[in-house]
């Protein structure tokens, strides 16, 4: 195999990675209100932080796939690098702020002891799940669709040309799958009333995904793909999708994560198979980057090589086992009164006897 056609290999497979362990992140973002809500605002608050918990440990984690294959795009690909962050500049900026204002939910929301602050950081993490979920979908059909590009392989269709019907449709695959992703995931690593609640949300998502996913890939592969292999990864992709749909009704959460895994695996490969040989295709076939023109010398590509054989079994194993250790499921009971609620207690409770403590009035 020619280092190029590797490398274009190892970014899909990054990729793959990141869509599949972000993806049930963004998806116990989106539900974060909808599997917690509860009247009473205590409860409600132990429930959302049983829905955070969950990804608590590993979402920044999860992250570090997308900075990996910007990193090896940009490395391997340079020209693709250029033309796709100078082309796609709004989308992946949005997506690149969304990121910024979720991750600053996560870490500040119990740094605060106000119910207004927890409120607003709940929005900041819905919304920062919701766009990119959207918009990665929108990302990825233009590039199985083809961009405009003239003769340099610099993107000329503006921004609105981007929110083509293919494209927007991809968007909603994107948003449901992940959705689906992540109701899965929450009914895999709680126990109680979020998790019956995200077995409830996932059993008729899972028939939602199953249409709009087969809908997509059918007219990715019929019109756009440039490879005949890739009916193959349409017919993984159907088979976990039915597979997701009856294993998630029969209440097996486990059978039915795999199998959603499977199902995303198999869409980045009906993704990039469609477009290869091609890095961005275009419109005009003869502007389209390729993994040819598109690369880096030869020599960068060994050195690459070797980097990735000695780092990425050690990556690999440091997730591991971070997942390892936090295998565990959640319960609402199991999840402690916030800090700032307890030092404020704490310090009421020391606080010596007042004239109100005696039962008489202040004062004033």
């Amino acid at each position: 195999m020619e280092l190029t056609t590797l490398w274009f290999v190892i970014i899909a497979v990054l990729w793959t990675g990141y869509l599949v362990l972000e993806g049930f992140d963004f998806g116990v973002g989106i539900l974060l209100p909808i599997l917690s809500r509860e009247r009473d605002p205590e409860i409600r608050d132990k429930e959302r932080r049983v829905v955070i918990n969950s990804i608590g440990p590993v979402w920044d984690g999860n992250e570090v796939w997308l900075l990996t294959a910007g990193g090896a795009t940009f490395a391997a690909f340079p020209e693709w690098y250029a033309t796709l962050f100078s082309g796609f500049y709004l989308p992946l900026l949005l997506i690149l702020l969304a990121l910024i204002v979720r991750g600053v939910c996560f870490e500040y929301r119990g740094k605060v002891s106000d119910p207004g602050w927890a409120r607003w950081c709940d929005r900041g993490i819905v919304f920062g799940s919701w766009l990119p979920s959207i918009l990665w979908g929108v990302a990825f059909a233009n590039l199985v669709r083809g961009v405009e590009l003239d003769q340099a392989h610099n993107y000329v269709g503006g921004f609105w040309a981007l929110l083509n019907p293919f494209a927007l449709l991809g968007g909603l695959v994107t948003l449901t799958v992940f959705v689906t992703h992540g109701a899965v995931f929450l009914a895999l690593k709680t126990r109680g009333t979020i998790h019956e609640r995200a077995l409830r949300v996932a059993r008729p998502m899972s028939v939602v995904t199953l249409v709009v996913a087969g809908a997509w890939a059918l007219w990715a592969q019929l019109s756009y793909s440039r490879n005949d292999w890739t009916w193959a990864a349409v017919a993984v992709a159907a088979l976990a999708l039915v597979a997701l749909v009856a294993t998630v009704w029969l209440d097996h959460e486990g059978w039915a994560f795999a199998f959603s895994a499977v199902a995303i695996i198999a869409a980045v490969a009906l993704i990039f198979g469609s477009m290869y040989p091609n890095v961005m295709p275009a419109h005009d076939a003869a502007n389209s980057l390729t993994v040819d023109n598109a690369s880096s010398t030869h020599y960068t590509l060994v050195i690459m090589t070797w980097v990735a054989v000695v780092l990425t079994p050690l990556v690999l194993l440091y997730q591991g086992w971070t997942y390892w250790v936090f295998r565990k499921r959640l319960t609402a009971e199991a999840i402690p009164d916030p800090i700032g609620l307890t030092l404020r207690a704490a310090a009421f409770d020391d606080a010596p006897a007042g004239p109100a403590a005696s039962g008489s009035t202040s004062p004033r």
